[in-house]
């Protein structure tokens, strides 16, 4: 009963979210040219903390201390439900912009507010395009901003961790950048790939030391490293 009163919750409130997201797009695409200040990536913030918010959704967040402001960083986090990235967005204490897949250009305001935004879309079915949309995000940080990449590529479908592709190592070594792991956990729970609605689950982000991987000996060496530090998060 509860959970099917919960769902209806979720029909109703619909309309409410919606309007939030449409809000949030016009507004980063009057504003775009101030979109690396941190009143235009308030807006930002506070979208995706009303998602969590309407839905009753709680959040904890750890390790906030280990980012150092004005340093531009590579985070690396694992991704098992859409409430991802709402809970980074939400709760990630820097001004940073996705590398996300090009399929999401298509959502209607949304697509449109990511491009204003300087957020880079990436083709991975095809290597030049895709190589292209690295040197793009790669010009983008410094100064403090940031980029937060899935290494996954996609949503886990049974919420284990998946093998991680290079793309986020290759950033971080040619710009000599840091990278600090993100360890989701409670979004699988929240809600699965597939599923429309969402469960009421506890998440948490656990914001991980950063990571010198130039002193790595290779980047295979550096994708493990990283990857381990993001699974051990997890479990904190």
């Amino acid at each position: 009963m509860l959970r099917f009163l919960y769902c209806l919750y979720q029909v109703l409130v619909l309309p409410i979210l919606v309007f939030n997201t449409i809000m949030c797009a016009v507004i980063t695409m009057l504003f775009f040219p101030f979109n690396n200040t941190e009143p235009i990536h308030q807006v930002q913030i506070w979208w995706c903390r009303l998602c969590f918010y309407w839905l009753f959704i709680p959040v904890t967040v750890s390790g906030k201390e280990n980012i150092m402001p004005g340093q531009s960083y590579v985070f690396v986090a694992n991704h098992s439900s859409m409430f991802d990235v709402f809970l980074i967005y939400g709760w990630l204490p820097v001004v940073f912009k996705w590398l996300m897949k090009k399929e999401l250009r298509k959502i209607p305001f949304v697509g449109t507010a990511c491009k204003a935004a300087g957020h880079i879309f990436v083709d991975r079915s095809n290597a030049k395009a895709s190589a292209q949309s690295l040197n793009d995000i790669k010009k983008q940080l410094h100064n403090g901003v940031s980029t937060v990449i899935f290494p996954e590529g996609t949503r886990t479908a049974d919420g284990q961790l998946g093998r991680f592709h290079s793309g986020a190592f290759r950033i971080a070594f040619d710009l000599g950048l840091p990278v600090i792991p993100l360890s989701l956990s409670g979004c699988y729970s929240v809600q699965r790939k597939g599923e429309i609605f969402a469960h009421r689950h506890p998440v948490h982000m656990h914001i991980g030391k950063p990571i010198d991987i130039t002193r790595c000996e290779d980047k295979n060496e550096a994708i493990e490293i990283v990857r381990q530090a993001v699974e051990n998060g997890m479990r904190k």
